[in-house]
């Protein structure tokens, strides 16, 4: 099935499910995403096809303003998706640690097998993730607690080092200055570039002045 029609009978099937728990579809973004006191959280939809059949990828994930207003400054993205970024965004694949799994549909009763499963997930797991992950202190132990480990909840590990330390200032984290340090030490040795590098040091700049409330 082509990748369109696919999505508008995914988002079909799916939408009671999520309006139950008070997502709002967002189809132009591929995802159903639900708006909380500190930024949303949201299940993201990524159909590839091949052939005659499609391969789906799921994402849960969740923003937190606060951490992303001041993050998209220093990462680079383009300014028109700022306000859609994710604080943290992880595949239920990688979430139960298989790292590359995707749903393979060949037919409709495929679909519905794969739509039954997503929504066990979410209820099982998925939702209480976001809800617990939300906050800045839940944030900042995900991004601070383990450092010689990469953190699992984002793709990009130089983001991690970004909304770390930004999530270190914004919680008060009386190790703030050792935490500055301690990633500046991982984004050298995971072979940033220099302009990443020199990036790093304007939010430490930005962040030592930043007033928290």
């Amino acid at each position: 099935m082509p990748v369109k029609p696919f999505e508008t009978t995914l988002y079909e099937k799916l939408k009671p499910f999520f309006s139950m728990h008070n997502f709002e579809l967002l189809a132009d973004k591929k995802q159903f995403r639900k708006i909380t006191p500190t930024g949303f959280q949201n299940v993201i939809f990524t159909a590839t096809s091949y052939d005659n059949e499609t391969w789906l990828e799921v994402n849960i994930g969740c923003r937190n303003n606060q951490v992303e207003q001041i993050a998209q400054q220093f990462l680079g993205n383009t300014r028109d998706f700022w306000s859609d970024s994710n604080t943290l965004v992880i595949s239920i694949g990688k979430f139960n640690d298989a790292k590359y799994f995707r749903y393979k549909i060949l037919n409709e009763n495929d679909l519905d097998d794969v739509c039954e499963i997503v929504k066990e997930f979410l209820e099982q797991r998925g939702f209480h993730f976001m809800n617990e992950s939300d906050s800045l202190p839940a944030l900042n132990n995900i991004f601070n607690l383990h450092l010689s480990k990469p953190c699992k909840y984002l793709y990009n590990q130089l983001h991690r080092s970004y909304k770390g330390i930004i999530t270190a200032k914004l919680t008060h984290d009386k190790h703030f200055l050792d935490l500055s340090n301690k990633h500046r030490d991982i984004l050298m040795s995971n072979g940033s570039s220099p302009d990443e590098l020199l990036t790093y040091e304007r939010l430490l700049s930005f962040l030592l002045y930043h007033s928290v409330n």
